[in-house]
């Protein structure tokens, strides 16, 4: 009796999907390829761990024309044709990845990236970071476990700084005239601004934001952020040369020449030597130099060499810097200061009296 009912359940579910595949052919055969297409995703995730790239692509091909709604296996699929550098293809199937997942918003970041730094297409970088920013998430947090508040911050920071990237980069390789290019960079600035806000540690946003401020004139705003991503990260050389070219301009130059000599120890003692970027930091030094010796007093002048500072040796390792005996915290914090954060500062502070002494002794006819 148990074989006749068991045998009859059997036939009935067979029977079942005989009547499902005659009624919605179109149905199964859908899910059908959905399970293929899971399969080669699976492959392709097997090839993409042993590295073999080209077979891997192989596998997300097929799988994403089996299961068209795989936003795993497009995003897949465009990170390796990054690695392959066919952006225009990585850019389309980092499209079709958040098509079908809009809250992918790894996605659309690398779709910004490659889209702003290989093919110059700024604008549609900027309208998928401005997606980003405005793409509400689930916070989900499980007390001592996991939340993912943290990573969903960051990923706006990320969105911001990458659209001010994208806007300074607009200003200055498209052919606009000088107002639309101020009108980018106001828009970059205020984009590493909000970055900032959220990166607070982040020595990239905060250099860039100093940048910025350079472009657009405004340079005691720069001199003080450039201070600030020294201050996060002192070994890079790029805060310290361009906060010397700014000081020059400011006559700040006894402490321009202190940052050019950092700036060029930084470069001479990395893994590739002597640059010609590092002869023109002598050469910028020199002037720096002769400019000091021709306005300073003898105080002054006893104080200034036109040879770089005897700073310590720095070390590297496989590219990266390793501290050494010679390398001790004091020669950090030497590279951390910043000699004319507060002479800049003053210099604000005086502006801003004078405003207020105009301000307050401007005559309007009629009142007394």
């Amino acid at each position: 009796m148990k074989k006749f009912f068991s045998g009859l359940f059997t036939l009935l579910i067979l029977a079942g999907i005989g009547f499902l595949i005659y009624t919605h052919p179109e149905f199964v055969r859908k899910q059908l390829d959905k399970v293929q297409g899971v399969y080669y995703v699976y492959k392709g995730d097997k090839e993409l761990r042993k590295l073999k790239l080209q077979k891997a692509i192989n596998n997300y091909t097929r799988a994403v024309n089996l299961y068209p709604e795989h936003y795993g296996a497009w995003y897949n699929l465009g990170n390796l044709y990054v690695v392959y550098e066919d952006y225009y293809s990585a850019v389309d199937a980092y499209e079709e990845a958040f098509e079908h997942n809009p809250k992918m918003m790894i996605a659309r970041m690398n779709y910004g990236i490659v889209s702003a730094e290989k093919l110059g297409d700024f604008d549609g970088a900027i309208n998928q970071y401005d997606e980003i920013l405005k793409t509400k998430r689930h916070l989900l947090s499980i007390p001592f476990v996991y939340s993912n508040r943290k990573s969903y911050k960051v990923n706006k920071g990320l969105a911001y700084y990458n659209k001010g990237v994208a806007y300074k980069q607009k200003s200055i390789y498209l052919d606009y005239d000088y107002e639309y290019r101020r009108q980018f960079l106001l828009k970059a600035l205020d984009a590493y601004k909000e970055a900032c806000k959220i990166l607070k540690r982040d020595y990239d946003a905060r250099y860039n934001l100093a940048l910025t401020h350079h472009l657009l004139g405004n340079y005691r705003e720069a001199g003080l952020t450039y201070c600030k991503a020294i201050e996060l990260a002192p070994m890079n050389y790029e805060a310290h040369y361009n906060l010397a070219i700014l000081l020059r301009h400011l006559r700040y130059y006894k402490e321009s020449l202190d940052e050019l000599k950092k700036a060029s120890t930084l470069i001479s003692t990395s893994k590739t030597g002597i640059s010609s970027r590092q002869r023109y930091i002598f050469d910028v030094m020199n002037d720096v130099t002769r400019t000091i010796l021709a306005n300073a007093d003898n105080d002054l002048v006893e104080k200034v060499s036109d040879e770089p500072s005897e700073h310590a040796q720095i070390t590297y390792v496989n590219g990266r810097m390793v501290f050494t005996d010679d390398l001790d915290n004091a020669i950090i914090k030497n590279f951390k200061v910043c000699g004319a954060k507060k002479l800049i500062k003053e210099d604000i502070e005086d502006q801003e009296n004078e405003f207020d002494d105009v301000r307050y002794n401007i005559h309007v006819p009629g009142v007394e």
